[in-house]
């Protein structure tokens, strides 16, 4: 028996097209099974009519952030852009050392700086984050949990509880889920859909404050 976290079982939601979505895959590995967590994301996401903006940091680079001159980096403001104007994220991560990849990390210290003298504002405040999480074992489920506590606390992020995690055990040839990832992958980009719609047109916009 598999045992995961909101496995609660039930009809998928309606979808409503006009949803933009960024998928975001931060595994910089060229057997990346985080990666294809992201491709079966975007590919849902698009059969249901959204839009999706799908961003690997392995085609698409970003310098380690220095808070300087990383900023002038041309894929930054690509990055930004994708994250502040999106209305859901899909984050794809890998975990090492029972915490996300460097690479998710980087990311978001980039594009969520917040400096009015560069006319920078983060870009994950408010944000619907739902984690696609690759590991080597079982019990580390929830090594992205202090990463999703921070993007709560920082950006007030509201963090989808319906998350996907698998190791290597649940894929049955490269990119190819057995059937539980499937059903579980699926229904993740189901409550992921479902929150964004619920919360698309907030009229506010947080900021940084304690």
């Amino acid at each position: 028996m598999k045992m995961g976290v909101g496995c609660g079982k039930g009809a998928a939601p309606a979808t409503l097209p006009g949803v933009k979505f960024t998928v975001l895959s931060t595994s910089l590995d060229p057997e990346s099974r985080s990666r294809w967590m992201a491709g079966l994301a975007t590919s849902q996401l698009q059969a249901a009519g959204h839009t999706v903006t799908a961003l690997d940091l392995r085609d698409t680079l970003l310098p380690p952030f220095d808070n300087d001159t990383c900023y002038a980096h041309p894929n930054a403001g690509l990055y930004h852009r994708a994250v502040a104007g999106a209305d859901g994220i899909f984050l794809a991560v890998p975990v090492y050392n029972w915490g996300i990849g460097a690479g998710a990390k980087n990311l978001v210290e980039l594009t969520g700086s917040t400096d009015p003298e560069r006319g920078l504002h983060g870009a994950w405040f408010d944000q619907p984050v739902t984690f696609l999480v690759s590991g080597g074992l079982n019990h580390g489920y929830l090594s992205h949990g202090a990463f999703a506590f921070g993007l709560m606390v920082d950006f007030r992020c509201v963090v989808n509880p319906h998350f996907a995690y698998a190791t290597s055990a649940e894929w049955t040839a490269d990119g190819v889920p057995g059937e539980w990832l499937a059903e579980r992958l699926t229904r993740t980009v189901d409550r992921a859909v479902d929150l964004s719609q619920r919360l698309k047109g907030r009229p506010y916009r947080s900021v940084w404050e304690v």
